[in-house]
């Protein structure tokens, strides 16, 4: 095969393809590899377009055992890390012996396993603790504790707080799971938030925040609110919506500041520039300590917490604003999140607005 054919073959690829001769000599490569390389690649040698050990190994191991070899190495792209797998396979005869260079970009995969390993160490970490601490209760309840009613009581009470710590992790790891096989589901029923927001708020109750941090329910925060009689009717899922806000409003009453007042503003946008429309929005807002600027881009990552401490202890799971984030996307919406330091916390839910013609999607 000519180095023309070569170039015409491996020009239909999509994937940067270099074909690489036994000298290593650079003499032929597609576009998807002048972009990645460079436009002045051909007629050089390998070693000196591409100082990549991982490169340079793989194509001298497929030129000596004549079979295809794959090498794992990692480049900087546009400012980012990009980890990508080269396959060197031998091609050619006497005149013309070389190797074609396939490179494949496996940042994503690479980035999925990270996340998958890491979920699993979490999970385990979180379900870990209580259980240890029922297993050493059952044990005492056993030995020491068998015949002293007191510490009886004391301690089922402290089991069965740890019971419900790990049902809330499972009841919120399922619900992550089915948010996030609906993600690319649009949904379709026409949804009233005024309606889901009176529920939500009418749920928390009074003494919403009690659990919160306040010493008592007169200290627990109280709830304000502004713009729930507009038409806020989106295209949405009712109970997925209804999610979203009872995970923020319990949020802020655990959060906020003890006596305090959590503001929720509803109102709706003409135009989003974001959402390239109208947007009905919906401002969360508390009086709490705030979030230190440098934890606010990591709020939603699964088990992310700005306290770990007094997370647990107020029975957070952590996984509370990864489940709005994805309910959110689904909805095509936006989640923005602002503090100030001792001015508390803003949580803006950005939906589209349902159009004008939306009455024959389904009412929800």
């Amino acid at each position: 095969m000519t180095i023309e054919q070569i170039q015409s073959v491996i020009q239909a690829v999509s994937a940067p393809v270099l074909f690489v001769t036994a000298d290593g000599q650079l003499v032929a490569a597609n576009g998807a590899a002048t972009e990645m390389f460079g436009n002045a690649i051909v007629g050089r040698l390998l070693v000196a377009v591409l100082r990549q050990p991982a490169i340079l190994d793989c194509f001298e191991q497929a030129l000596t055992s004549r079979q295809p070899v794959t090498r794992q190495f990692q480049l900087v792209e546009a400012g980012r890390e990009v980890a990508r797998a080269v396959t060197a396979a031998p091609l050619g005869g006497p005149g013309n012996r070389g190797a074609v260079l396939t490179f494949e970009d496996t940042t994503a995969l690479i980035e999925s396993r990270r996340i998958r390993r890491d979920f699993v160490a979490n999970v385990s970490h979180e379900l870990r603790s209580p259980l240890t601490a029922l297993r050493g209760f059952i044990e005492t309840l056993q030995t020491t504790a068998r015949d002293d009613p007191a510490a009886q009581a004391r301690f089922l009470a402290i089991m069965a707080r740890e019971a419900e710590r790990m049902d809330r992790l499972v009841r919120d790891l399922l619900s992550l799971s089915r948010v996030e096989a609906e993600e690319r589901v649009r949904p379709r029923a026409l949804v009233d938030l005024s309606a889901v927001l009176r529920a939500v708020i009418a749920l928390a109750g009074p003494d919403g925040g009690a659990e919160g941090g306040a010493d008592s329910v007169a200290e627990a925060p109280t709830i304000e609110t502004a713009g729930l009689d507009a038409g806020l009717t989106v295209i949405g899922d009712a109970d997925q919506l209804n999610q979203v806000f009872t995970n923020l409003v319990e949020n802020a009453l655990k959060y906020g500041k003890p006596g305090g007042t959590l503001r929720i503003v509803a109102r709706r946008r003409d135009k989003e520039a974001a959402l390239r429309g109208p947007a009905i929005q919906i401002d969360l807002h508390d009086q709490g300590p705030g979030i230190p600027p440098q934890h606010l881009p990591r709020l939603t990552e699964r088990f992310y917490r700005v306290d770990n401490h007094r997370s647990r202890e107020l029975g957070g799971t952590g996984l509370g604003l990864a489940i709005v984030k994805h309910i959110v996307n689904r909805h095509r919406g936006r989640l923005k999140i602002t503090s100030q330091h001792g001015q508390g916390s803003t949580f803006a839910v950005i939906l589209p607005a349902a159009p004008q013609n939306a009455g024959s999607a389904e009412q929800s």
